[in-house]
């Protein structure tokens, strides 16, 4: 498959929808042509084409909020383009991690038994809106801006106390222990870039899935 295979819209456009490559989360939906496809595709960072300015565009030109690209892939009618992305700040002009932030149900539901890991995906998402936003006097902030050692102390420490927890048979305190060391080892997973769907895939290999 090569650029000259997909279909461009009369323009010469195509649409590309940018998901982080590790939350998951849709980030923008921008446009490309032939030529800021092919020049993403050799630099490994995302160029679209603007069309109110009416021309090539790179990501963060003016922000500095990068994307680096790690893969990208094409629909069953060639039209449309996945762009996956590390982002280096937020996608938004606006300032916000992605540019849907706002739902048309506003749907406050109780997630269903099989549902019931939904919360992971939702913190994953989370701890990658904290990284890219960075918003003041945010505990996760604090920690991405201490870096890695800082991290590694706290998932250490949280370790040691779901063994005091488990050791006391102390069954709301490991509970609760056990959610602070998945919050803090999440954000290990983020700042190592690491998706935690490598994790998950990683069990169900084990598991003959």
């Amino acid at each position: 498959m090569n650029i000259d295979d997909l279909q461009f819209d009369e323009n010469g456009l195509i649409p590309a929808v940018v998901q982080d490559a590790a939350s998951r989360e849709v980030l923008t939906l921008a446009y490309m042509n032939k030529e800021s496809l092919q020049t993403t595709m050799e630099t490994k960072e995302t160029w679209f084409y603007s069309r109110s300015k009416n021309r090539l565009w790179h990501k963060g030109e003016s922000s500095g909020y990068t994307q680096q690209v790690t893969d990208i892939r094409y629909d069953c009618d060639q039209d449309a383009l996945v762009v996956e992305v590390i982002p280096n700040g937020p996608a938004c002009h606006t300032g916000t991690y992605s540019c849907f932030t706002e739902s048309l149900l506003h749907a406050e539901t109780t997630p269903a038994s099989g549902e019931r890991f939904e919360i992971l995906n939702t913190l994953e998402q989370t701890i990658a809106k904290r990284s890219a936003e960075m918003p003041e006097g945010a505990y996760t902030t604090y920690l991405f801006t201490e870096g890695v050692d800082k991290i590694l102390k706290k998932v250490g420490e949280e370790s040691s106390e779901v063994l005091i927890a488990a050791k006391n048979r102390d069954s709301k305190e490991l509970s609760m222990e056990s959610a602070d060391l998945l919050y803090h080892l999440f954000v290990l997973l983020r700042e190592q870039r690491l998706p935690f769907n490598d994790v998950l895939q990683v069990l169900n290999e084990r598991h003959g899935k």
